[in-house]
Formats: structure tokens, sequence, C-alpha cells
């Protein structure tokens, strides 16, 4: 396709794709963002209303453009002074309006650049995007920016004592102030609506089942500094780094190690091979993802608050079957040393995280029927080569489509924190500036 007069056409409206189109525009390059609701810039992270959902990293590493560190402190001392402190943690809510301002700005600054369609992507063409009601949006390149979607372990069917997928609106208006809840899943988003019950005054108790009951750790009250991982931890065998960096933790302190393999994660993923990327998805990432992708100081008292009061209790094991009524929920579930009696509750809240499925995804799905993509060989999403383009059945980069943000963790491994995903963006303009069908000057990106 020549490319001639169209937009970059983005696929979600999210932190992803409506700061890929930002910094498009400021670049003299137009895009189009297509989103399936009127609150771009939002997506499901920054969308929640309540203030007691705190960012899990420090201000001062959130700010949506990499090449300027201090954007959303600076921001935050001119729009919320009381909250501009770098080392804090700002409401999710807030880094919303945040991402919104920034979208705004770009748009007043670089007029006809950025054009917003609300609609639902029917499939990804050739040559274009088309939407649910027939229309066609001609796309010189496609980027397929759509987040997190819902869990998939609890399915709901009839009843609504199920509640799978706990960010849909309303989702959590059901439970009384004195209902207890089943929780299926232990990490972020298990923590977000225990957080959101509470600060409806909800007086119950949850119980929580996830195969190795792990729940997120807490980040330190101050900053930590990174640790410089030793030779060994970049060049050893998977079992070699791991004894390494335990050991390291216990001389320096667990969060030092992993501030100081935050910058080469990416790196030490891409050049592990198959065989070994296997081993740290199946032993080793529920225990990466909890000391990784940590909570705030805060959050994690009253975490500890809740479990020391009991109303709280973690137990590890698998889901063997879900079934409810009208009165409530039964859960039956095998302990991780055998049997264990069913779990029964009013509610139950599927809050195991985001159901990736690239192969049975309604967009993604055609287009590995097709041949235009594939799945990684671990089947955690498309196969992507360095620079975020999607590899067609044989291994070739497609130059005009792209995967940004959380879907790309087939590639990345890390692909849903801020200070990644603005790296990434920065990697999909260079790969788009580095063809000839999209028609903008070369100083521009430079």
């Amino acid at each position: 396709m020549s490319g001639q007069g169209r937009d970059v056409v983005i696929v979600g409206g999210g932190f992803s794709g409506t700061m890929l189109a930002a910094r498009l525009a400021e670049r003299g390059a137009a895009a189009t963002v297509i989103n399936r609701t009127p609150d771009f810039g939002l997506g499901v992270a920054y969308s929640t209303p309540f203030d007691g959902h705190l960012l899990n990293v420090r201000s001062g590493r959130m700010s949506a453009l990499a090449d300027q560190p201090g954007h959303f402190v600076d921001w935050l001392a001119n729009t919320y002074p009381e909250l501009a402190d770098p080392d804090g943690f700002a409401p999710r809510r807030v880094y919303g309006h945040y991402v919104r301002d920034r979208l705004a700005a770009v748009e007043a600054a670089c007029p006809g650049l950025i054009r917003r369609d609300i609609g639902d992507v029917a499939a990804v063409e050739d040559d274009a995007v088309r939407l649910c009601d027939g229309s066609r949006i001609p796309a010189r390149a496609v980027v397929l920016a759509t987040g997190n979607p819902a869990p998939k372990t609890a399915e709901a069917g009839t009843s609504n004592r199920i509640i799978g997928d706990p960010w849909a609106s309303g989702a959590l208006d059901r439970i009384g102030m004195d209902d207890d809840v089943l929780i299926v899943g232990t990490g972020l988003t298990m923590v977000d609506m225990l957080l959101m019950l509470q600060g409806r005054g909800w007086r119950g108790r949850a119980t929580a089942l996830s195969r190795r009951g792990l729940m997120p750790r807490a980040h330190g009250e101050r900053p930590d500094p990174p640790l410089e991982p030793v030779p060994a931890m970049r060049t050893a065998p998977a079992s070699e780094r791991l004894k390494v960096a335990r050991s390291l933790a216990r001389d320096h302190g667990w969060r030092e190690v992993m501030e100081g393999l935050r910058p080469i994660t990416v790196d030490l993923w891409a050049q592990a091979d198959i065989a070994t990327r296997r081993r740290l998805v199946r032993h080793l990432r529920p225990f990466w993802d909890v000391h990784r992708h940590r909570l705030a100081t805060v959050i994690g008292e009253a975490m500890d608050r809740l479990r020391d009061q009991g109303r709280l209790t973690v137990v590890t094991g698998r889901v063997r079957a879900i079934t409810a009524d009208d009165q409530g929920v039964r859960l039956d579930w095998r302990a991780r040393r055998g049997e264990a009696a069913p779990l029964i509750a009013p509610w139950l809240i599927d809050c195991t995280g985001p159901g990736h499925a690239a192969d049975a995804d309604p967009l993604t799905a055609p287009l590995i029927a097709s041949g235009r993509a594939r799945l990684d060989p671990l089947r955690l999403g498309l196969d992507l080569d360095p620079m975020g383009r999607v590899l067609d059945r044989e291994g070739r980069s497609d130059p005009s489509l792209f995967v940004l943000g959380p879907p790309s963790r087939a590639a990345f491994w890390e692909s849903i924190a801020v200070p990644d995903i603005r790296q990434r963006i920065e990697h999909v303009i260079g790969a788009l500036a580095a063809q000839s069908e999209l028609h903008v000057s070369k100083s521009i990106f430079q």
C-alpha cells in the first residue's frame, strides 16, 4: 500500500494508544485513535474514580515522556500541588487526569493530527481498519494497543453471584456491607477490589485462592537504590542467576536487587532461549510478579491489617469447579497437599488477571488464521520483532502492523508499567519513521 494521505490507526484509547498518538503528532504525523468509549486516555487502569486506588510506581517515575522524566511531577505541582512529591504515590484517578491533559495539550498544539473515533473494531485489513458498523478507516499502519482484557477464569454464566469482570461499571454494587466474598486470584486486582469494598464501608470477610498463595509486596518507605547486577546475572544459566539473585537479596535487600534488574529485564528476556523462557513462566513468574509489581507502602499496610484482623484469608490451591445459584457460590478446590473442603460465600470475584488469548480474540484470531500473524512459542501472545512489529506465519516482520502495551508481553515480558510502555512508544515511532510510506520529514523524528 502506498499509505499516501492515510493516518497511523491506533486501536485502543488507553495510555498506550493516546500517548503514542501524542508523540506522533508532536513529530508531524497524523493518527486516528479508536476507542470503545469516549474516555480516551484512561483505559482500565486510570478510569477508577476511587481515590484509594494509588499508582504502584512512585510519581517521579511516571512521566509519560521518556525524555522528560519530571513531566508528571511538574504537572502535579501546577494542578495538584499537595501531591507533587516525586517519592509519593498519586491516586490513579489523578494520573488519568494527567494523561487526558497531555493528550488535549498536544491536540491544541498540533491541530488536526489526532483524530478520535469512538467505535468497536471488527477487523484489521491489509490497508484499513473496519468497524462493526461497516465503516472503514484507511491506514498506512495499524498499532494494536488494546490493553488488558477482563479475566476469564470464572465464567459468570447466568448467575449474578459470580463477578467475572470486576472492573465493569457497578460490578461490586451488589455486595452487601456484611457479605463475605470469595476471590480467585491474589494479585493486584484482588487488592484493588478489597480497597474499593472497604472504601464503601464493607465489613465482611474475604477468602482468596491462588496456586501459590502469593500477594504483591510493598514498596519501602523511601526509594530503594538499584544494586548493579553482577556479571553472572547477565550471562549464567537461569538456575545460577536465580541462586545469585537470592544471595544478593539476602545480603543487600530484595528491593535493591529488583531495582537493579529493571533496566535489563527486557534484554534478559530477549536473550533467553525458548526452553529458558518456558521455565521462567512456569516456575518463576508468580514470584517475579509479586516482587516486581509492588504496592504503594500504605496499601501494603492496609492489606496487612486485613489479614491481622482475620478479614482476609489467603489459601493455596487450584480451582476444580465453581457453581452458583440464587443464594451464593460454591468453590471446589484442591489444596497443594490434597483435598480441601469447599469454600462457600454469597459472592465470588474473578481477580485472576487479564485473560490474554490472542488465538481466541475476535481481532487477532483472524490475523493468525490468515497467516499475517502467529502466536509466540509459549502462546503468551502475538509473536513480535524487537520493534514491536507483528511476525507473520513465516517469521517475517509486517511493516504496517504493530502491538503496543500489555498485549506485547510475549516479546518483551515487561509491557504493562508506564516506564516500560513509554520506551516502547519511542521504538514504535522509530520503526514508523524508518518506513518510506510514513510521509513526514525525517528531521522531525531526530
